[in-house]
């Protein structure tokens, strides 16, 4: 054990009240007892003249900026895929585990970090977005392994946070060997945390869909969700992904009573079924619930399960972006742009700013406060040429900034080998 670990301890203790009320599996591997979770051909290296690389994605969105990624690896590296969510988990497991390891991310305590090094021994570990524990990103210094970011953002928010406690996070911001950031804003952050090699290499996101082409019709995928939830082709389709607290109350009113409207939080956990009601029950009640299939609602639907938004991306007419309309931060709004799908979002976006400035000067996303939403959503649906502009101008858009994934590669190759 180290000073650190004695830090952590008394911290968990005191957050346990709040940590503990969520359900959470997978507590061995959390400590960081992955053999289980291993295959038997990576327990036997059969390929053994390629490196090992460890991809870490905190959860869903990041799992999902390494789909284009993962395939321009796998052919020079043995890729190895870590989350901390168990939606994470589950959403690695379905898009990678023909293809890579899929194993859960140790607490940051150091001999349960040194368990999970020596089980994996990779040759270059990639950390996704920004998740940088101590203890983790020190015993990797002390391997030689080399680490560092990918996809790298550290919004203005997060920024002041870490700043508050600089003197603590600047030693492992510098022993970073690598810290490939979205835009040049996260990278000057990155800086002032200590990282001494940060570059502006894009983000990924822009890769997740392939723009060149025409847009293509729904997927056989896509068509039996439809299928399944009960949709009306012949009537309008709303989509709102990641929606917040608020949201769902503020998209019912909004949205035309004859028009279909799906809403996929956040967080789905929010309207786990309880025995007593609350605020999010209510707020849905009577929807048609995609994990259930009940009761049957006609143009009210809730896709609260994992993995599925952006299948359902497929059938929008217009997309809405949540957590944007309250006071959280935004979410990501490339997936539904490279589909070709008009998308409106709120006016808190911060999380997304340099994304959301590149649609903007390319037509290709409208922002709208919440007094405006209903009228901006009859006045597209109205509008098929207007909707077909935007979504012509959005998939230019992502076609001109992808290239992202491609640029990580090379990074992670060079440091592996």
């Amino acid at each position: 054990m180290n000073a650190l670990d004695f830090l952590y301890i008394p911290l968990a203790a005191l957050s346990a009240p709040f940590w503990a009320r969520k359900k959470r599996g997978g507590w061995p591997e959390r400590f960081g007892k992955i053999e289980p979770m291993l295959s038997e051909r990576f327990g036997g290296r059969e390929d053994n003249t390629k490196p090992v690389i460890l991809l870490h994605a905190v959860s869903v969105g990041e799992v999902n900026a390494l789909r284009a990624l993962v395939p321009l690896l796998t052919d020079q590296a043995v890729v190895v895929i870590s989350t901390t969510t168990d939606t994470g988990l589950t959403r690695a497991q379905s898009i990678f585990s023909d293809t890579c390891q899929v194993v859960r991310y140790p607490l940051d305590c150091s001999w349960m970090v040194k368990r999970f090094l020596d089980t994996i021994k990779p040759n270059a570990v990639a950390l996704v977005e920004l998740e940088v524990w101590p203890n983790f990103v020190k015993a990797c210094k002390n391997r030689s392994i080399p680490i560092g970011l990918i996809n790298g953002r550290l919004s203005a928010r997060s920024f002041k946070g870490y700043q508050k406690t600089r003197f603590f996070f600047k030693p492992t911001f510098a022993r970073l060997d690598f810290a490939c950031m979205q835009d040049e804003s996260y990278a000057q952050r990155v800086t002032a945390m200590g990282a001494t090699n940060a570059q502006v290499t894009g983000t990924m996101k822009w890769d997740a869909v392939n723009v060149f082409g025409p847009i293509p019709d729904p997927s056989d995928q896509a068509i039996e969700l439809a299928d399944q939830l009960g949709l009306d082709f012949t009537q309008p389709i709303i989509v709102a992904g990641s929606t917040g607290p608020g949201e769902e109350v503020l998209l019912d009113q909004s949205c035309p009573k004859h028009v279909q409207l799906i809403c996929a939080p956040r967080k789905p956990d929010r309207f786990m079924e309880s025995n007593e009601p609350n605020e999010s029950n209510a707020a849905v009640a009577g929807w048609t619930r995609r994990s259930t299939g009940e009761p049957k609602a006609n143009f009210r639907f809730l896709l609260d399960t994992i993995g599925e938004l952006s299948t359902l991306y497929e059938l929008a007419d217009v997309v809405v972006i949540g957590r944007s309309f309250f006071d959280l931060h935004g979410s990501d709004p490339l997936e539904p742009a490279a589909l070709g799908k008009p998308v409106l979002i709120g006016p808190a976006n911060s999380d997304f700013t340099s994304q959301i400035e590149a649609l903007l000067e390319a037509d290709g996303i409208e922002v709208v406060d919440r007094q405006g939403l209903g009228d901006r959503l009859s006045a597209l649906l109205a509008d098929p040429d207007r909707r077909a502009e935007m979504g012509d101008n959005a998939r230019q858009c992502v076609g001109r900034h992808q290239g992202a994934s491609k640029r990580h590669a090379e990074v992670l190759l060079k440091f592996a080998n």
